[in-house]
């Protein structure tokens, strides 16, 4: 098992330790400041404001809200066949009738009360806004067990990230048999006597460990490969792939990672046939499920995925690489593959409800490094900021993969900030872009439902500057109120452009509206 080394830090707006890098023969101190204001103790209702679900399906959803405990939940205008449980605000059932009904949340305690619309569309599409919520594998790879995958939710739920919207728990590779390990609890059978898939003796009952998930008002996720073994080498589902599916549903399972590994022995070659082919047969077997099922595909942009992954089945597609391929490299490939890779190939056209642009998890707090021991992740403050801005404006899933069970307050001020997270789950689920380049100066735009516009100053140089986000590449006209999103601070009323300080590899996120 990996070696953990717990550092505290104290909940101080400037926390005391620092994050010293190199930058060639260049030292950088960069002090870990936490932005996002920590919740008051009134009621307030945060997440997506929009949910699929099939007719038929069970229906799970856990009213996001922070504020001081006790709280008492209602939901007025809940379509028939759902309940909602008026003190944990978990709404269970399911929906016999295809529609889209309009709910109206609320949540009182002793300080006060808050209530939101929500609207739930039963059809045919799921994934309405990104997926949230944490992945185990850049922090355990292949230590993963039972009992960690329990702590994880219950760590979502004390952390408080379930109250921001946090709401999937996933295993990755390393839960099925591996024949060939020296490791006692890898081995087994790898399926039973009819063909159905068994999990090693690190997770020794599939089924309990999701029935606790569910009790937390959590989502549980699996992951597979289209090819007869995982990346890690362990049994997946090639030829098996309506019974696989079939356990995963009797196991309780609501996301599925297909990972491409193995698979490019079985393809005939690389054309577009022979990349969605897998795909194609994974979606039609779970179509048919009485469950609805999230699927993510993961082969790292292969024949321009973003392209057709939707039409395919997928709820999100891998865009490029693993970011964390090496512990080391991880700072080099945000930038790679968060900017680049998505300005390069216009990825904004192609997101939207029902199908993400997926650059990979958020490497922030613990991660592995690969030697059996988990550290800090590589990525300095200002680049944490950066990540987590960048994939808010992308419209990216937001899953998180570090160490959930070992959240400072500066990680988790990066992972619950409502406003930044309202940008990323805004309903009309349009992926923002770049507007504007200078050099290593690039500011990128998202339009929003209720009319304003997210924008993100992003600095990739070495230096602090002051950038200037013009009207003109904007697309807008007229005067502007100007909010700052990570202080969650109105900044004033602008016209013609915006302007402000932004740190080495970091960023100003702020939100533009109209004037009233």
């Amino acid at each position: 098992m990996k070696i953990h080394f717990l550092f505290h830090f104290e909940a101080i707006i400037l926390l005391s330790a620092l994050l010293i890098s190199c930058s060639g023969d260049k030292v950088i101190n960069e002090p870990r400041i936490v932005l996002t204001p920590k919740p008051g103790p009134e009621p307030r209702i945060n997440g997506a404001k929009i949910f699929g679900v099939r007719p038929g399906s069970p229906f799970l959803y856990k009213i996001p809200a922070t504020g001081a405990k006790p709280m008492k939940f209602e939901v007025a205008n809940l379509p028939d066949g759902l309940i909602c449980d008026e003190y944990t605000g978990q709404i269970t059932g399911t929906i016999s009738t295809p529609g889209e009904y309009i709910a109206t949340f609320r949540v009182a305690n002793k300080a006060g009360s808050a209530e939101r619309q929500f609207k739930i569309v039963c059809g045919d599409n799921l994934a309405l806004t990104p997926h949230m919520g944490w992945n185990s594998w850049y922090v355990w790879e292949n230590h993963v067990t039972d009992s960690i995958m329990r702590a994880s939710a219950d760590a979502m739920v004390s952390s408080g990230m379930i109250d921001h919207g946090y709401m999937y728990v996933n295993i990755d590779d390393c839960w099925s048999i591996k024949e060939t390990s020296k490791d006692s609890s890898l081995l087994g059978t790898p399926r039973d006597e009819n063909g159905m898939i068994n999990s090693n003796g690190r997770f020794p009952d599939m089924k309990a460990m999701t029935d606790y998930i569910h009790s937390l008002g959590l989502k549980a996720g699996i992951y597979t490969s289209p090819g007869p073994r995982t990346c890690a080498g362990f049994v997946a589902a090639y030829q098996y792939e309506e019974k696989d599916i079939q356990r995963y549903v009797d196991w309780g399972f609501d996301f599925l990672k297909y990972d491409w590994c193995s698979y490019t022995r079985i393809a005939k070659d690389t054309s577009l046939a022979e990349l969605q082919k897998p795909y194609i047969l994974i979606s039609e077997i779970i179509k048919k499920q009485k469950r609805d099922i999230i699927l993510n595909l993961c082969q790292y942009g292969l024949g321009n995925v973003w392209k057709w992954g939707k039409s395919v089945g997928g709820n999100s597609w891998r865009t490029a690489g693993d970011l964390g391929g090496s512990f080391e490299g991880i700072g080099t490939a945000l930038f790679r593959d968060g900017f680049d890779v998505f300005t390069d190939n216009e990825l904004y056209k192609y997101g939207g409800p029902g199908g993400w642009n997926d650059p990979d998890y958020l490497l922030i707090g613990y991660l592995s490094n690969w030697e059996g021991e988990t550290a800090p992740s590589p990525l300095t403050p200002n680049e944490q900021y950066t990540q987590i801005s960048l994939w808010a404006i992308q419209s990216a899933p937001l899953i998180f993969s570090g160490d959930i069970t070992r959240l400072d307050d500066f990680t988790l001020s990066l992972l619950t900030n409502d406003e930044v997270i309202g940008v990323d789950q805004d309903p009309l689920g349009k992926p923002g872009y770049r507007v504007s380049r200078n050099e290593g100066l690039e500011v990128w735009k998202r339009e929003l439902e209720d009319g304003s516009i997210a924008v993100g100053l992003f600095n990739r140089g070495d230096e602090a500057v002051k950038m200037t986000a013009l009207w003109s590449d904007l697309g807008i006209t007229g005067k502007k109120k100007v909010r700052d999103l990570w202080r969650q601070k109105d900044l004033g009323t602008f016209d013609g452009k915006f302007s402000a300080k932004v740190e080495r590899h970091g960023v100003v996120m702020v939100r533009m509206s109209e004037e009233r």
